[in-house]
This record gives C-alpha cells, sequence and structure tokens, in this order.
C-alpha cells in the first residue's frame, strides 16, 4: 500500500513501542515521517528504519510540554520534509495510585504530556493542514478516556481530555477536508504495560508473569493487544478511504468497551 505517498507524518512518542510501530507503519503506506520524543538513540534507530524502507525520515529530540521546542520541531520538520499534514500525538505516559496519594506534580506531569501536548501540538499543525486543505490527526488515546477504573484518576482525567479535544477540533474543522479522531487501545504489549505488570506485582506479592495474566484478562480475547494492530488502525484513519471518519474514539481492545 502507498496511498499515503506524498504525504509528512509527524510522530511524537515516535520512538519506541506504539510510536515506533505507527511511524513504520505510515513509511510502509508511502509517507515521509519524522519521529520526535526524549530518547535520541531510539529516535535515530527508527529514522534508520524508516529510511531503509525506502521513505524520508527525521529524527527529533523533544519536549512535547515545552511550547517553544513544539514550534522549534515543527520548522525542523518543515525544513528537512515539508509541512506535516499528518499528526499523531503519541507521547504518553501512565501512573497508577490511590486518589488520596496522587499528588499535584504527578496529576500535573500526566495532564500535561497526555492532554496538553497534544493540544500544543495539534495547534501548531492545524494552519498548515487548513492552508492545504487536507489533514489526518490521529490521538493515542485509551480505553480510559472511554471509561474509569480505580486508581487512575489522574491518568483515565488525561485521556477523557485528550478525547474531549478530539471531538471538539474535529467538529471545528469538519468541512475542511481534515479528520481528527482517536485510537483507545487497551493493554497493548510494550514496555508500559512491562511496567504495569511490574507495579501490580510489587504491590500485591505476585509474581510478574502472574501480574502479566491479569491484565491480559482485561480483555475478552485473553490477551495483550499488540503495537502493529494500533499502528494499522492509525495509518487506516490517515487514509483516503477512511475520508468520512472524524471526531471518533475507536476503541481497539478485544471487546471489553462496547460503544
Amino acid at each position: 500500500m502507498a496511498e499515503l505517498t506524498g504525504r509528512v507524518a509527524l510522530v511524537t512518542g515516535g520512538g519506541k513501542g506504539i510510536g515506533r510501530a505507527i511511524a513504520l507503519s505510515l513509511a510502509s503506506a508511502g509517507a515521509d515521517v519524522a519521529v520526535a520524543g526524549r530518547s535520541k538513540d531510539a529516535l535515530e534507530e527508527v529514522k534508520t528504519a524508516i529510511r531503509a524502507s525506502g521513505r524520508r525520515g527525521e529524527a527529533i529530540v523533544c519536549d512535547v510540554t515545552d511550547r517553544p521546542q513544539i514550534d522549534a520541531m515543527f520548522g525542523q520538520v518543515k525544513s528537512a520534509l515539508g509541512d506535516p499534514l499528518i499528526l499523531v500525538n503519541n507521547a504518553g505516559i501512565a501512573a497508577s495510585a490511590k486518589l488520596t496519594e496522587t499528588t499535584d506534580e504527578m496529576w500535573d506531569q500526566i495532564m500535561r504530556v497526555n492532554a496538553t501536548a497534544a493540544f500544543y501540538c495539534t495547534r501548531a499543525a492545524l494552519p498548515a493542514m487548513l492552508s492545504a486543505g487536507w489533514g489526518r490527526v490521529v490521538n493515542v488515546a485509551s480505553i480510559a478516556a472511554r471509561s474509569g477504573a480505580a486508581y487512575i484518576a489522574a491518568y483515565a482525567a488525561s485521556k477523557h481530555a485528550l478525547l474531549g479535544l478530539t471531538r471538539a477540533v474535529a467538529l471545528e474543522v469538519v468541512t475542511r477536508g481534515i479528520t481528527v479522531n482517536a485510537v483507545c487501545p487497551g493493554y497493548v504489549d510494550t514496555e508500559m504495560t512491562d511496567r504495569s505488570a511490574a507495579y501490580i506485582a510489587a504491590r500485591t506479592g505476585r509474581p510478574e508473569e502472574a501480574a502479566r495474566k491479569i491484565l491480559e484478562g482485561f480483555s475478552p480475547q485473553g490477551r495483550l493487544m499488540t503495537a502493529e494492530e494500533v499502528a494499522s488502525l492509525a495509518t487506516y484513519l490517515c487514509s483516503e478511504s477512511a475520508r468520512g471518519i472524524t471526531a471518533q474514539g475507536i476503541v481497539l481492545d478485544g471487546g471489553s468497551v462496547q460503544a
């Protein structure tokens, strides 16, 4: 598939896990892809893989909670590849705590990375999309954007905010050739889920493998989703075939959260 040939994409949190998979999937669909994040080595590895696929790639170290760095990032993407008319807001963090143990610092950090950063990046990307009369924004949210759970108040609030941002911006630009959607996966087989399993093991005394089984059990399919599944969905949402899909939070969790 080369439906995205000639398009330029920017993926935040693109050095590993879901972001890496999305970047490589977009490249396989023909897009030139810039990846941004905090780990230079990981980003450079993804850039090399993108270029090995025959597409142009760029790696940018950026703290997406810092607006001046975001402005510089968009300038670098434009200079190296052109205006990114595809934006994937994937950068995210997670933490678990009782509400009474959730500190101001934890709340603020999770909200800034998971919600405010997407606001900054989307606001920076929209002018070029509006000028071109075409654009795709995909926000990587979570099933926590669609339902709550104990001990993740800050995380769930941030992902609900991201889904609200998705829906509002989508309707603001709905007649301008731009779609804005959120992908809402359940637990995905990534390092972040490994850390969640380790946290459960530490708090409960269970072996990590048993803790991992708990996370797998949240899906009726009894498994973790894969980064490649999330990437395929995100890439589809960037295609012309998906031009009628906008303002949606699409769940990918094996059937746990229903409509």
